[in-house]
């Protein structure tokens, strides 16, 4: 099982990757001819996420999608944020008790 820094240290980045490809959704959905990306989220055996992104089948806009999904990223990458920030005061402190 990998560390509960890796494991939220995968959730920060798989909600960076979602925020990203939301935002180019958002800023590029007018053009002509422009397909979408679309993040695939998937668990790992050992803890943590991993994403893979590709272009949606058909061109077109998905705005309220893409809104919806920059705020549960938002929301994700602030819950593995605070993961992450507790898992080191946590150490910090076991270390401070050890010595």
């Amino acid at each position: 099982m990998n560390s509960i820094s890796a494991i939220s240290l995968s959730g920060l980045q798989a909600a960076q990757t979602r925020l990203n490809s939301s935002a180019h959704n958002i800023a590029n959905g007018q053009t002509e001819g422009f397909r979408r990306l679309e993040v695939q989220q998937q668990t790992q055996a050992d803890g943590g996420v991993s994403t893979q992104v590709d272009r949606a089948a058909a061109p077109g806009e998905a705005l309220v999608t893409d809104v919806v999904d920059q705020l549960q990223a938002k929301n994700s990458f602030l819950a593995n944020l605070s993961v992450f920030k507790t898992n080191d005061r946590m150490l910090g402190a076991l270390l401070d008790a050890k010595a």
